[in-house]
């Protein structure tokens, strides 16, 4: 985590690393080198050797001798020095790849100028600068290609650990871990009594990885308790473009927002508060039933929850700058999230749990957010059919400049079957048979009138959409030589 400190927190920090070794590859001091493109290449050894070596932060110092590891003091500003008419931090920013975190702290000690420079980890590729690949070798800073073990081993760091474990902020004390986690929540989500003492809740929270002791005895906290019982998102810099953001819009186009809300909490500390605000801002049907009339939401609430919880669950983490979206149209809502699904959109129904972060999604399940059981969808489908909606659309969407992949799922407004066009026709027969399918049932004449709300005497209606289904190849018969009165239907791949 690199967050805001206390002048009394870095001078701390500053004391500590100039107790290390002198070739602690992950720590890096200076004078006065103030030469752009080689901190920016310090930058990129410096990520790249803090997660080879299983930290979360490194550290470039200026104003500490770099043999003695004396405070002398330094004349670097980074605030005022620039690369041409650009300040430094922005382009560092701009020529580093991935943008990682990292921040300049000024502050004085023992009457001495020291400059802080904090740097998040590498994680899940190597750090570069300017197209090339750093690492540090003792004091030393090196090109990674010439050092292919080094490179082979950073790269097994990053297959072998998954987000959730990956350490957010270390060597925290006690009551710091308990003020930056809701964990009260956490004990009432799951039912259990609070235990007593700080000792007992943080043992408790590390059984669910939640934290987890460091070598100093003091705790580290990982993603996973960040990312789901952050009391503000906003004190982890590098998590809090994973909060989700809420934007309701005039009419059914982006050009005039209404409202815009991006969450603060973690998952489970803000997926109740999450679902409550969407459901108030999604536009009310009204429908007279014996005698009453009843204003319901456009969209079913069930379909609405399940689809927000998969979008935080299967969300692909490590794509940088961007987080879960929901949009609001007045005839239809989309929810989106970072990364590639790990399964066909097609195959949404009847695959089975699958999942990129499998700590996240099992804990949420216990938690009582969501399904892990893979029937979620399933679930949305159903509330689909049972209000006669549109069909859902599940896709691949590319919407960045960096062909960075998005989940989208589109839920759309009440539409009478007149005016759908055959695109939604199919679609829904296409779910109408995966549907029926994992429930060990088909789809027939009879069941897709009941889906559309279609009358008997118009069923040869219904067979055209059954026809235009297999036309485009969504669906064939389960028995092609069964009597016409007697077909029944299943989707492609079965």
């Amino acid at each position: 985590m690199i967050t805001d400190r206390a002048e009394d927190s870095l001078v701390e920090l500053v004391n500590g690393l100039c107790k290390l070794p002198g070739e602690t590859e992950w720590v890096e001091f200076k004078c006065n080198n103030t030469d752009p493109e080689a901190i920016g290449e310090y930058i990129s050894a410096l990520a790249n050797s803090a997660a080879l070596r299983g930290k979360t932060k490194a550290y470039m110092v200026w104003g500490v001798d770099n043999k003695t590891h004396e405070i002398v003091g330094t004349n670097f500003r980074p605030a005022s020095t620039k690369k041409g008419n650009e300040e430094l931090e922005n382009w560092l920013l701009h020529l580093m790849t991935p943008q990682i975190d990292f921040r300049f702290y000024l502050f004085e000690t023992e009457g001495k100028f020291v400059v802080l420079l904090e740097i998040g980890a590498a994680f899940r590729q190597p750090v570069r600068f300017m197209s090339q690949e750093f690492i540090r070798v003792g004091s030393y800073k090196k090109n990674l290609k010439d050092f292919p073990e080094k490179e082979r081993a950073l790269w097994r760091v990053f297959e072998s650990t998954p987000f959730e474990r990956i350490v957010a902020s270390e060597n925290a004390s006690a009551e710091d871990v308990l003020s930056l986690l809701d964990y009260a929540l956490y004990f009432d989500l799951l039912g259990i009594p609070h235990p007593n003492g700080y000792t007992a809740i943080l043992e408790s929270l590390a059984q669910d990885k939640l934290v987890h002791v460091c070598e100093t005895g003091r705790w580290n906290i990982t993603n996973l308790g960040v990312i789901l019982f952050a009391k503000k998102l906003d004190s982890f810099p590098h998590l809090k473009r994973k909060a989700v953001r809420v934007i309701h819009y005039k009419g059914n186009g982006k050009q005039e927002p209404l409202r815009e809300q991006i969450g603060s909490k973690g998952y489970a500390a803000g997926f109740e508060g999450l679902i409550d605000f969407i459901m108030a801002l999604v536009p009310k049907n009204e429908v007279i039933g014996q005698a009453l009339r009843q204003e319901v939401p456009m969209f079913p609430e069930l379909a609405v929850r399940e689809l927000v919880a998969n979008a935080l669950i299967h969300q692909d983490f490590f794509v940088t700058g961007s987080g879960p979206m929901v949009e609001i149209f007045s005839d239809r809502m989309e929810i989106t999230n970072p990364g590639k699904p790990l399964v066909d959109p097609l195959r949404f129904v009847d695959s089975p749990p699958t999942s990129r972060n499998e700590a996240l999604a099992s804990l949420m399940r216990r938690l009582g957010v969501c399904e892990e059981r893979g029937s979620g969808i399933d679930k949305v489908v159903a509330q689909v059919e049972r209000y006669q909606l549109p069909a859902p659309v599940f896709e691949v969407v590319d919407v960045s400049q960096e062909s960075t992949k998005f989940t989208r799922t589109v839920l759309f407004a009440h539409r009478p079957l007149s005016g759908m066009d055959k695109a939604d026709r199919v679609r829904a027969c296409y779910l109408h048979a995966c549907l029926k399918l994992v429930m060990r049932d088909y789809l027939t004449n009879a069941s897709l009138r009941e889906r559309f709300g279609v009358e008997e005497k118009n069923k040869a209606t219904v067979s055209r959409y059954i026809r235009e289904a297999i036309e485009d190849d969504m669906i064939k018969p389960y028995d092609k030589n069964a009597p016409r009165k007697l077909m029944k239907y299943i989707p492609f791949w079965a």
